[in-house]
């Protein structure tokens, strides 16, 4: 019997072994024939008495499985849709059959009688680490990971994974992975009993081979009589022990904004009251139930689907070849400079880090150092690795260094004046075909340009901080910035395996004015005596990772001054709010800059002291009554004011391309991820709903919060921002 997707080779022992390689991928994913071929395979190992147990193992350098096909998942949404609309009962009917197919087939396998042990030799997540928890005995390879991310991306692992991971591992870990969505190393998953092996990768199939000559049982352990769970039944002792805890780790993880999240504590709560088998029928009827939500939707739409479109360059240029990038350069050494620096040296790129002199070139380098030492210390890197890395980059104030890169960045103070002096330096000695990016994280790309000679070769990279691990990246055109140019510069946004979004010049951008509606709005309830604490909680309750006033402390209060003082000298004086000038004005004065000086909207004790509010902050402003403020209209105001920015921007053709604002969103602010983004959150709720809540919060706090001439039309017409401004139409390619 002959398989696409799979080579198998039985040897005299009776042991199969099965090799997963699809053709023409360079990871193997779960498709409809896949599944297809996985089910024959099965029954062909289960009915061949030749055939003594089986091992699974891939055909592909360093992964396992990345997990499942977007056209598969896809496909199961529009059927779904299109059937719901004549008959809604047999559309969730068939969904829940499709949401099961996986959950069974792996069931199949576990109880066919042979032995199966999966040898995972790299990346393992989602079903396919799934399919590894239903085999009777799994080896891994020392530099393998493994995990089950759906949380992450709105759903949950719905093939078994919450009913086996519990019944593995201690209820607390179990439930811990589950919510987090966490990547495990493998010896991680050996010390939490996921796993029963780790080897080197040479002796990974071996190891398989091992396991069922000495006798694997093809029955697992739930599945025998006297089954004990690891934390003890859920109603015993050990059970009261760890239940009551739960619910207060699902609210620090999710604060109940997401509804997978939600379905996996009910999900292991309840399984484990039951049989294995009646276990896995109420994780399918959740995992149905949750795929029918606007979040499971949403979050699939922009950080499954989007984001791999983005990051496989869904916006460059088809008309230009692909650069190799071999050296690039760096002006400015600080923070922000170094980091850059970093992520290129560690993506294999030669680097050229340039200072105004010696000492703080080689400061910016040892920035470096210090990331490698870490990761080293962590297990993370090797020192052969890590002085690899750090020999990759030439610290130095020499500007004839320059002369053969690729690409320069210029990441110098947010200066006009410093950055084209910088530039006009740059210009002096760069090659004629190289590019040339500024990452100015405000000052208008255009504007910035004049200072070079051919602006058509001039573009905004802005990295976000700390660049390390930051994902995102903003890519800005000016109104003469060429196609090679984006071509190169999202080329290297690959190399160094960040997401792009690429936006139309204005000030700010489109992350930035986000982000400044986001602490504009904390400002305005500052100023209107909402308690700090219940803003900074406000937020964090919205689904923001970070309130606004820690995140202010994070980017400087000095930062915040700089950058009202500049709007105002381009933009006017009425362009910043007379009050929130006053507030951060005085802020300065009094030292407190944020983080880095130790106080700033919070005190910074040393630690291991948290950081803790400013108490002066109540003394600013009179402060009302907690009781007497909707909290639920707190979180309203947060979300409104930055997705109204975000509809602003498309409406204004800064964005054109939804999806790249609800990936930006999500990656450069953290905007409440359950959402799927800022312009999901609009279309979620419906533009018509949206826009009444808009008119809500305008009526009692002003006209920020108008909604668009834009927004208006679209409710009207009952549009949504992913059918006006479809992915990939005439409106995106035109930015």
């Amino acid at each position: 019997m002959s398989y696409e997707n799979f080579k198998i080779d039985t040897d005299a022992d009776g042991i199969a072994l099965i090799t997963w390689d699809m053709p023409d991928r360079s990871m193997n994913v779960f498709t409809a024939e896949v599944m297809d071929e996985i089910d024959r395979i099965v029954d062909a190992v289960a009915a061949d008495e030749a055939v003594k147990g089986a091992i699974i193992t891939s055909g592909k350098r360093g992964s396992f499985t990345g997990g499942a096909d977007l056209k598969m998942l896809s496909g199961m949404f529009e059927r779904f849709e299109a059937k719901k609309r004549g008959s809604p009962d047999a559309a969730i009917e068939e969904l829940f059959e499709a949401a099961g197919r996986m959950s069974w087939l792996w069931r199949k396998l576990e109880t066919c009688g042979k032995p199966f042990v999966a040898a995972i030799n790299g990346t393992c997540m989602g079903g396919g680490f799934e399919l590894a928890l239903a085999c009777h005995g799994r080896v891994a390879a020392e530099d393998a990971k493994m995990g089950l991310p759906e949380v992450k991306v709105g759903i949950f692992p719905g093939a078994g994974g919450t009913q086996r991971v519990p019944r593995l591992t201690d209820t607390q870990s179990a439930l811990q992975m589950l919510l987090k969505g966490s990547t495990l190393t493998a010896a991680k998953a050996k010390g939490m009993k996921l796993i029963d092996q780790v080897v080197p990768q040479d002796q990974l199939v071996d190891a398989a081979r091992a396991m069922l000559k000495a006798g694997l049982s093809p029955v697992k352990p739930w599945d025998e009589k006297g089954f004990k769970l690891p934390s003890g039944p859920v109603y015993s002792v050990q059970g009261a022990q760890v239940w009551p805890a739960v619910a207060s780790l699902y609210r620090k993880e999710t604060n109940d904004n997401y509804p997978g999240a939600r379905a996996i504590v009910k999900c292991v709560y309840e399984g484990l009251l039951v049989p294995i088998d009646t276990a896995l029928r109420i994780e399918q009827r959740y995992f149905t139930e949750v795929l029918q939500t606007t979040e499971a939707a949403m979050m699939i739409r922009s950080l499954f689907v989007s984001m791999q479109e983005l990051n496989k360059g869904a916006r460059r240029p088809k008309n230009v070849p692909v650069t190799e990038l071999k050296k690039v350069g760096i002006v400015g050494a600080g923070f922000m400079g170094a980091g850059i620096a970093f992520v290129s040296a560690q993506a294999g790129l030669e680097v050229v880090l340039i200072d105004r002199d010696q000492a703080a070139a080689d400061k910016g380098k040892a920035q470096s150092n210090t990331l490698l030492q870490k990761a080293v210390s962590q297990g993370r890197s090797t020192k052969e690795q890590a002085e690899a890395v750090l020999g990759r980059i030439n610290a130095t104030p020499d500007y004839d260094a320059l002369k053969d890169a690729d690409l320069v960045i210029e990441a110098v103070f947010e200066d006009r004046d410093v950055k084209a002096e910088v530039t006009k330096q740059v210009a002096a000695v760069l090659r004629k075909d190289a590019i040339y990016a500024s990452n100015t994280s405000t000052i208008p790309i255009t504007s910035l340009a004049e200072a070079f000679e051919d602006p058509a070769r001039f573009i905004g990279v802005h990295f976000f901080s700390p660049v390390d691990r930051m994902m995102l990246t903003e890519v800005i055109l000016g109104k003469q910035t060429g196609d090679k140019a984006l071509a190169v510069a999202l080329d290297f946004v690959r190399a160094i395996k960040k997401t792009p979004i690429v936006v139309n010049d204005t000030r700010g951008f489109f992350a930035n004015r986000c982000v400044l509606r986001y602490m504009s709005e904390a400002y305005d309830m500052l100023v209107e005596g909402v308690p700090p604490a219940m803003i900074e909680n406000a937020a964090k309750f919205a689904g923001m990772p970070v309130g606004p006033l820690a995140l202010n402390d994070e980017t400087a209060v000095d930062l915040s001054l700089k950058i009202m003082k500049a709007t105002m000298r381009d933009m006017g004086e009425d362009s910043v709010d007379p009050r929130h000038f006053k507030l951060v004005e005085q802020m300065n004065a009094d030292g407190r800059l944020g983080r880095k000086a130790g106080k700033g909207f919070y005190d910074y004790p040393a630690k291991p002291a948290k950081k803790a509010l400013w108490p002066g902050l109540k003394q600013m402003f009179e402060q009302q009554p907690a009781d007497s403020i909707d909290f639920e209209e707190l979180k309203q105001r947060f979300l409104v004011t930055m997705a109204l920015e975000a509809a602003r921007t498309m409406e204004e053709g800064v964005v054109t391309d939804p999806r790249e604002a609800d990936v930006g969103s999500i990656l450069g602010f953290g905007f409440a991820p359950y959402t799927g983004g800022t312009i999901s959150y609009i279309d979620g709720m419906g533009t018509k709903a949206f826009v009444a809540l808009c008119e809500k919060l305008a009526a009692k706090h002003g006209e920020r919060f108008e909604p668009t001439p834009l927004l208006k039309d679209m409710a009207a017409k009952g549009e949504t921002f992913y059918r006006r401004f479809a992915p990939g139409g005439s409106q995106a390619r035109a930015a």
